[in-house]
């Protein structure tokens, strides 16, 4: 069956949606009614399922774990790329320069936390800002990177990615993290290992309790709250808020804001707070 073949109806987006959001937060408005259609038509085409209500009935089941996750992944994957909106980089740099100040000749850690890292350009981008900014200064950083979706996850951990993907990298940092590819891998790069060893990904669902040992310096949490509804976000901030050191700072993407949200940071900048 074409996947223009699937017929998704009101009855099956409203049911769709309300599990999705369930599941992890995201609302699906009537306006995303063609994206689901999209996405998720090619899975009904890859399992062998006659129609949408069919794979529903499937992924509510305890059999349908599995493609349950895979149809989180398919409405959750969006694209990023390395340094994308660079001011907050820039942002970054002055913090650890403030920290390293504070710290003189001591060591110490600093903790990171990319929430909704897609593929990974996020993280290694506060890899790299910070390595740079360090240099050969003690202090070690920690930086957990976390997705709902195995998919993008995957991508991340494997570490390579197309050339056009690094357009914001400075070509001496380029060089410096990545090895580029030749022969069959021509027109990929690859993150090398002293980069990839200061990040752990893992699969974490941004509505469950958040179980951190220890508090984190910073959260980068961008262009992921414009999928949930302002009861979500709120919620969300506030538990964001919690994970946060005394003096950190929180980045949501430059298009979001805490505007109309009830919380307890303090303003920085535009998309910048601090606690």
């Amino acid at each position: 069956m074409a996947i223009s073949g699937y017929e998704l109806k009101n009855s099956d987006f409203e049911k769709i949606s309300r599990l999705v959001y369930e599941q992890c937060g995201i609302y699906l408005h009537e306006g995303k009614k063609e994206l689901v259609k999209a996405r998720l038509s090619k899975r009904l085409r890859a399992g062998g399922y006659k129609s949408f209500t069919e794979y529903y009935n499937h992924v509510t089941t305890q059999e349908g774990t599995d493609e349950l996750i895979s149809m989180i992944d398919s409405i959750s994957t969006n694209l990023t790329f390395f340094f994308r909106e660079e001011a907050h980089f820039a942002r970054l740099t002055h913090i650890i320069h403030t920290v390293l100040e504070k710290l003189g000749r001591g060591g110490g850690s600093f903790r990171i936390w990319s929430a909704g890292c897609s593929t990974g350009e996020e993280p290694y981008s506060l890899a790299m800002t910070f390595l740079e900014a360090v240099r050969n200064h003690p202090l070690r950083v920690e930086i957990l990177a976390t997705d709902i979706s195995t998919k993008v996850l995957n991508t991340a951990q494997a570490g390579i990615y197309p050339d056009e993907k690094t357009k914001g990298v400075p070509p001496p940092v380029l060089r410096k993290y990545f090895q580029k590819g030749t022969g069959k891998s021509a027109g990929l790069v690859r993150v090398k290992n002293e980069l990839k060893q200061t990040v752990t990904f893992r699969r974490f669902n941004l509505m469950d309790q958040f179980r951190f040992h220890n508090e984190f310096d910073i959260i980068f949490c961008r262009n992921v709250m414009i999928y949930f509804d302002k009861k979500t976000q709120g919620a969300l901030v506030n538990k964001f808020y919690d994970s946060l050191k005394s003096g950190g700072y929180f980045f949501v993407g430059h298009s979001e804001s805490l505007t109309g949200l009830k919380h307890q940071f303090g303003y920085v900048e535009p998309s910048v707070y601090v606690k």
